[in-house]
């Protein structure tokens, strides 16, 4: 069912573009930008109510922060698309565990946050607010928060960053705009304006936003973790940022999926972290 609704939406786009490319460009950058799920579940409420809960503003945007206090240095988790906190539970609970200060924020438009759209420009601009307020020594990001979380660190260097984990993190924006062209089925009127329209609005073309190469202007330790059989985020994106981030080191994993929620991993990051 939820095929045949993606595949009707793109037909109906491509309709509209033979009338006009540019609002049906613009219609598919809106669809790509508003996440279908990421709000909070009464069971992760549960969760998150242990936390000491605050809310700080970008651009009059709320964002939403958790905090579990600890006595070791501060860890920063910034959870991907479709998300949110709640997601780190099981790491949460290990870092707590081991004394570590631990903070987590939900993105734009997911969780308690603000906004009615997502962007991983947006969403480093909340990463740099939270950042800046709970000065973490460690910033791990799954996902699209991963991208952020570099998209943040190379924009503003902070100093008190020592290590940075990535988690199942896309290299190429532009791989990511085109995986979301083949699944709607877009035709090449829309792709070729979607490119424009990005432009206008982020003032650079969608090749310009990318993992690999805002990461060589990072000098944090990193730690990279991707599983091999990843069907959203190709394991190639992986190796592209490994290539490029100095002091980083890459785990594959097999049969975790894209999620990497599993014990083996938060066994790694937390060896990271401490080592």
């Amino acid at each position: 069912m939820e095929k045949y609704i993606i595949k009707l939406v793109g037909t109906y786009l491509n309709v509209l573009s033979m009338f006009s490319a540019d609002y049906a460009a613009n219609k598919a950058l809106h669809i790509f930008s508003k996440p279908r799920k990421g709000k909070l579940k009464p069971n992760h409420e549960a969760f998150l109510s242990s936390a000491n809960q605050s809310v700080l503003y970008y651009e009059e945007l709320p964002i939403q922060v958790y905090h579990w206090k600890g006595e070791k240095e501060t860890i920063l988790l910034a959870h991907g698309w479709e998300s949110n906190a709640a997601r780190w539970k099981n790491k949460i609970n290990l870092f707590i565990n081991e004394g570590f200060n631990v903070v987590a924020l939900d993105g734009p438009a997911h969780g308690k946050s603000g906004s009615k759209v997502f962007n991983a420009l947006l969403y480093s601009e909340f990463i740099n607010v939270v950042a800046r307020k709970c000065k973490p020594q460690v910033i791990i990001g799954h996902s699209v928060g991963g991208m952020a979380s570099v998209f943040f660190q190379q924009k503003y260097q902070l100093k008190h960053i020592q290590k940075m984990v990535l988690l199942g993190a896309p290299s190429e924006f532009s791989g990511v705009l085109k995986n979301y062209v083949e699944l709607l089925g877009y035709n090449s009127k829309i792709e070729k304006q979607l490119h424009n329209v990005i432009f206008d609005k982020f003032g650079a073309h969608p090749e310009a936003f990318s993992t690999s190469k805002f990461i060589k202007d990072i000098e944090t330790e990193g730690l990279i973790i991707h599983d091999q059989k990843d069907s959203i985020i190709p394991f190639s994106d992986a190796k592209l940022i490994e290539k490029n981030f100095k002091n980083s080191k890459l785990i594959s994993t097999t049969g975790l999926g894209h999620s990497l929620n599993h014990k083996s991993v938060s066994k790694n990051v937390l060896e990271f972290i401490k080592g």
